[in-house]
C-alpha cells in the first residue's frame, strides 16, 4: 500500500478496535491490511498492535504513533484546503431522526453546495452511540450527559410540553395537576441506558416531581412515541418544536401548561482524543450555527 494510505489504515484500525472494520472502512480486503501494517511495523522496527481474537489495541509505542498520524493527516487535510481551498472527503454524524429532517435537513442543501467535495453520511438514532469505534465524526444528544472521554458543546436547551390527543382527553379528562392523574395513562419512552420507562416529569413550587403513570405501550423511538399520541394512547412528553404542527391543527392538545417539564439540554459531542480535520471543524461550526439558533440559549 502507498505510505499515505498506510498511515491513514493504522489510525482507523486504532479507531475502530478491528482490523475488518478498517479494513472495510478503508477499501481494501483483511489480508491486505494485514499485510500493510506488518510491512509498517517492519519498517519501523516496533510492534504497533497488540492483537488478540476479540479486540486490536495500540502499545505503548503505537498509541505515541497514533497521535502523531492522527496530526499529521489532520495537517495535511488543512493543508491540502489552503491550496484548493476546498474541502472533501466523508463526514459521519449520528443524531436523533426527527431533529435532523427539521432542522438540519432544511439547511443542508445550502452547505453542501457549498462544499461540492463533501459526502455527508447521517445516521439517525436514540442509541448510544461507540464514536471511537464506529468511526463516527459527532453526534448531537438530547439530554443530560453520562460521564464520559467525549468533548461535549452545549447547544441550547429545548422546552417541553405535555401532550394528549383531543380523544384521550375526551376518555379520561383534562388534567388539572401533577397529583391529581388518577386514571390517566402515559405512553411509556423506554430509556436506551436504562431499558426502564421514563417517568413524566414536571415543575410545580420551584420543585420537580415525577410522576410514573399506567402505560399499555412502551416504546423505544420518539416517532412511534409521539404517533401513539396522536392515536390516543396516554399521555406524552417531548419537545415543542415536534409537535408545534400538531399543537397548530389540533391533532394534539398542550396540558398542564403551568407544569412544564423542565427544559432538555441539546449537546454536540465528538472525541476528546481525536485531533479534528479540517472538513469535521467546518461542519461542526455550521451544525452548531443552525441548531443554537432554533434552541432556547443556555440558562
Amino acid at each position: 500500500m502507498e505510505r499515505l494510505a498506510t498511515l491513514h489504515l493504522f489510525v482507523c484500525i486504532v479507531d475502530r478496535g478491528s482490523f475488518s472494520a478498517a479494513a472495510a472502512a478503508c477499501g481494501v480486503s483483511r489480508p491486505v491490511a494485514t499485510a500493510a501494517i506488518k510491512a509498517l511495523e517492519s519498517r519501523l522496527g516496533a510492534r504497533l498492535l497488540h492483537r488478540s481474537t476479540r479486540s486490536v489495541r495500540p502499545t505503548v509505542e503505537g498509541e505515541a504513533y497514533y497521535q502523531r498520524c492522527r496530526t499529521l493527516l489532520a495537517d495535511l487535510e488543512d493543508a491540502d484546503r489552503s491550496v484548493s481551498g476546498t474541502l472533501a472527503g466523508v463526514l459521519r454524524m449520528d443524531v436523533v431522526g426527527h431533529l435532523a429532517r427539521t432542522i438540519i435537513l432544511p439547511a443542508l442543501p445550502d452547505f453542501l453546495a457549498r462544499h461540492p467535495g463533501l459526502t455527508l453520511h447521517l445516521g439517525e438514532g436514540e442509541r448510544f452511540v461507540d464514536l471511537i469505534r464506529e468511526g463516527v465524526d459527532c453526534v448531537v444528544r438530547a439530554g443530560p450527559l453520562a460521564d464520559s472521554d467525549m468533548v461535549a458543546r452545549r447547544l441550547g436547551v429545548m422546552e417541553e410540553v405535555t401532550v394528549a390527543s383531543p380523544e384521550y382527553l375526551a376518555r379520561h379528562g383534562v388534567p388539572v395537576s401533577p397529583d391529581r392523574l388518577e386514571g390517566h395513562q402515559m405512553v411509556g419512552f423506554v430509556s436506551s441506558r436504562t431499558g426502564q420507562a421514563l417517568p413524566l416529569e414536571f415543575t410545580s413550587g420551584g420543585k420537580v416531581v415525577e410522576v410514573m403513570l399506567p402505560a399499555q405501550l412502551l416504546v423505544g423511538g420518539a416517532d412511534t412515541c409521539a404517533a401513539a399520541a396522536r392515536l390516543g394512547l396516554g399521555l406524552v412528553q417531548a419537545p415543542r418544536y415536534r409537535f408545534q404542527k400538531d399543537l397548530e391543527n389540533g391533532t394534539l392538545v398542550e396540558v398542564l401548561a403551568e407544569f412544564p417539564p423542565l427544559p432538555t439540554p441539546l449537546s454536540l459531542l465528538y472525541p476528546s482524543n481525536r485531533q479534528l480535520s479540517a472538513r469535521v471543524r467546518v461542519f461542526m461550526d455550521w451544525l452548531i450555527e443552525i441548531i443554537s439558533a432554533k434552541v432556547q440559549p443556555v440558562p
